[in-house]
This record gives C-alpha cells, structure tokens and sequence, in this order.
C-alpha cells in the first residue's frame, strides 16, 4: 500500500511542475499561449520540480513498494516528455 504523504509528495512535485507549464489552470494556459507567461521562468519551475522527483527516485531505490515506485517512474517519465528530455533515464528504473 503507498505510503499517503509520499504520493502527495510526488503528486504535489508533479502538479507544480504541470501548472508551471500552463497544463492544470485554463487562465494559465490562456496567456501562455497568448505570450503572457515569461516562458523561461515557467520552464524553470518544471525543470526543477523534474530535478527534485529524480533526486527523490535516485535516493528511495529499493525502498518503495511497486506503486510508490510506479508512481515516482510515471510522475519523472511525463515531465521529462513533457519537457523533451524523454532521453534521459536518470534514476527512475528498477525502483
């Protein structure tokens, strides 16, 4: 059974990293595509939540059940399609 404050971790990691690139708020996708957003920003916000669940996949290795690690490997595997870096296998696998 996942542990409930770790998929809210992940989830909460995860959200901010979507709402940064306009995917969960109609208003803030609006003005991205409007050019209201500074694009930059928003993209630094989704990298750094990427880099924070990577950390997070890379220090629990063997220590999560297989749907807190299924989670964590979904959550990394579409920000980084997300963000085009869907390449990069940074500590997600074999959890």
């Amino acid at each position: 059974m996942p542990h409930p404050e770790f998929v809210g971790l992940v989830n909460s990691l995860q959200a901010t990293a979507e709402a940064a690139l306009g995917d969960l708020n109609a208003a803030t996708a609006s003005a991205a595509r409007d050019g209201l957003l500074q694009e930059g920003r928003a993209r630094q916000t989704a990298e750094r939540s990427l880099k924070l669940l990577t950390m997070l996949a890379e220090k629990t290795r063997g220590n999560l059940d297989f749907a807190e690690a299924d989670l964590l490997t979904e959550a990394v595997s579409s920000l980084r399609e997300r963000l085009g870096n869907g390449t990069q296998n940074n500590g997600t696998q074999g959890n």
